[in-house]
């Protein structure tokens, strides 16, 4: 008989907010897949988890990610990068696959929530044509986006808004975007800040605009003025909502 996959999202940094059923998963469970997105650095996911599991007598399975931006998550013809994506993504499908076959439970843990913008589900339709029956479990958690709109104290959405959530280096029609929608939330902000003020500018929404990075951890910044961030204040765990 096959172990159990559960898929848990361990929240945007601050342990406190990684979920009751969460927890109990994690504690409960000999192995853990840890994702990475360099081979030589640690796991932020595990970072987060280690100060509220005890992890001693746990297999901590590594898996590395490189950090490539890709077409789409269907899209396995993609040039340039996706033969390499591809590999990781399969060896990583062959650990997880050859553990559950020994009758193991194992918890794969993302930052966030699994069901947005996760490694993960670039693994799960694989997993499925492995084992159409494979038993897999996805445990939702605090994503970024909740953390950053709590901690800045605002909504993300009241009575017939339009929200929109966007990975901001996939966009190249921004403009169009900021005046479609009443709150545009812009994910990995920090390689194209120069690009989102423009837009903002053009839009007459500079003001309205707030950047936060590294929510819910320990060296969180919330920017209010955008036009405020430093080239410090840059980082890969960052977003810009805009609320009009």
């Amino acid at each position: 008989m096959k172990g159990k996959l559960y898929v848990v999202g361990v929240g945007p940094g601050d342990p406190e907010l990684l979920t009751i059923k969460g927890l109990k998963i994690l504690n409960r469970v000999p192995c853990i897949c840890v994702p990475k997105g360099r081979e030589e650095g640690s796991s932020l996911a595990l970072s987060i988890v280690k100060h509220v599991v005890d992890l001693d007598g746990k297999e901590i399975i590594e898996a590395h990610f490189p950090m490539k931006k890709t077409a789409s998550a269907r899209d396995r013809k993609a040039p340039q990068e996706s033969c390499l994506l591809d590999t990781k993504w399969n060896e990583t499908v062959e650990t997880v696959f050859s553990i559950l076959g020994r009758g193991i439970d194992m918890a794969f843990i993302t930052i966030g929530d699994p069901g947005i913008y996760s490694t993960f589900f670039y693994l799960y339709d694989r997993l499925l044509e492995l084992d159409p029956e494979l038993d897999i479990e996805i445990v939702p958690g605090i994503s970024s986006i909740n953390a950053s709109a709590a901690r800045a104290g605002i909504s993300l959405g009241l009575a017939d808004d339009k929200i929109a959530i966007i990975p901001a280096t996939y966009t190249e029609s921004l403009t169009s975007v900021l005046e479609s929608f009443d709150t545009i939330v812009l994910m990995k902000a920090h390689k194209v800040l120069g690009a989102i003020i423009r837009a903002l500018a053009e839009t007459g929404l500079t003001t309205k605009a707030l950047y936060v990075s590294r929510a819910g951890m320990s060296d969180e910044k919330i920017v209010r003025n955008i036009l405020d961030v430093t080239e410090s204040d840059l980082n890969y765990f960052s977003l810009v909502i805009v609320r009009k």
